[in-house]
């Protein structure tokens, strides 16, 4: 509690006897509660309001000293999605030009009825053929290539699906061949 001391008030020689002054006090409690509310208030909302970003990760740079070894991938496990122009999406299994049986190159829409119904039932064909295999770890891989006409928001789908069917390997490749750029374009 906070206090005002005001003097004793009382005489001294030849004065007159004054009443003594009480103290006045100032109760604080209600100031004290607001300052803890005003902080409670400002520490959630700056939690509150950091950006979340999409967890991605990548590659260290490449050492130019280091010799690129290919690594060769079983065409059955591999998945190419084309990103094109005005939401277009294009995948194929294996090669583009020895596609896998069933994998041939095939136009299809966002969202679960689209792409997501055709990475679930690739990725259990997958899972079936490794275990066939013996090596039931060996998920599918999935590479995906924006093109340089396809939007952002269509990448950050493609993303958000491989999180949703928990697609374990998957790589952001922006090269493209001839025949993949023929085959976006719809020549």
């Amino acid at each position: 509690m906070a206090e005002l001391n005001t003097g004793d008030g009382g005489g001294g020689k030849d004065k007159k006897v004054r009443s003594k002054k009480q103290n006045s006090k100032v109760d604080l409690t209600a100031m004290v509660d607001l300052a803890f509310l005003l902080i409670t208030f400002f520490m959630l909302t700056t939690t509150l309001s950091k950006p979340k970003a999409m967890e991605l990760g990548l590659p260290d740079k490449e050492d130019p000293k280091q010799k690129n070894v290919d690594i060769k991938v079983d065409e059955n496990r591999t998945m190419t999605i084309l990103l094109g122009k005005d939401n277009k999406l294009v995948r194929y299994v294996g090669l583009l030009a020895t596609p896998v049986a069933g994998g041939a190159p095939k136009e299809f829409a966002y969202g679960k009825e689209g792409i997501r119904k055709e990475l679930l039932s690739r990725k259990a064909s997958v899972l079936a053929y490794s275990t066939a295999k013996g090596k039931p770890k060996n998920g599918m891989i999935v590479i995906i290539k924006p093109s340089k006409k396809s939007n952002y928001r269509n990448l950050v789908d493609i993303l958000d699906e491989m999180g949703i069917v928990e697609v374990p390997t998957y790589a952001i490749v922006n090269e493209f061949t001839p025949e993949e750029t023929k085959l976006l374009e719809g020549k």
